[in-house]
């Protein structure tokens, strides 16, 4: 059996706090030409290429309804296979790396580091957890903050971005 009545009571939990999906990434070949056809073909808007790290993201209804990360290959962090993540609310992600724990899985920063509190991505600003799935897929529990963007201050702790914030 793989779940008690404890961790199904649990997982409810957590579910009822997932709104739905908010991205997914995608490895690309070459970032030009990938970046002109979502942005120019598709239409969605550009939210930031970041040229060092050779990715690209896109929103898809707007910030806080999704967005598109585009990977140049070889680039993607975690040592991604596939990822995507849920977008929770700001009650479900301060509870995220907690619950993970009970469950035995064990809460990552954004790059793939053990993490007892949610990273913040400052560009955008959302904060965020990222677990893995048994096939090793990168999985995030994501929430869109309502604070301005801060893309100087990059990544860091929730408890850090409420401090500068």
């Amino acid at each position: 059996m793989l779940e008690t009545a404890g961790q199904t009571h649990q997982a409810q939990s957590v579910a009822k706090e997932i709104m739905g999906l908010y991205e997914t990434h995608l490895p690309v070949r070459d970032l030009e030409r990938s970046v002109a056809f979502y942005r120019d073909i598709v239409g969605l808007e550009l939210g930031r290429i970041i040229p060092g790290r050779k990715v690209a993201f896109f929103w898809a209804g707007g910030k806080e309804t999704g967005m598109l990360g585009l990977w140049e290959t070889g680039s993607a962090p975690l040592a991604m296979k596939l990822h995507f993540a849920f977008r929770m609310s700001a009650e479900g992600i301060t509870h995220a790396c907690e619950y993970l724990k009970a469950q035995g899985v064990q809460p990552l920063g954004f790059g793939g580091h053990p993490v007892d509190e949610p990273d913040v991505i400052a560009w955008m600003p959302a904060a965020v957890v990222y677990f893995k799935d048994p096939d090793g897929h990168s999985i995030e529990f994501l929430h869109v903050l309502e604070e301005p963007a801060q893309p100087e201050l990059d990544k860091l702790p929730l408890s850090r971005w409420r401090q500068e914030a």
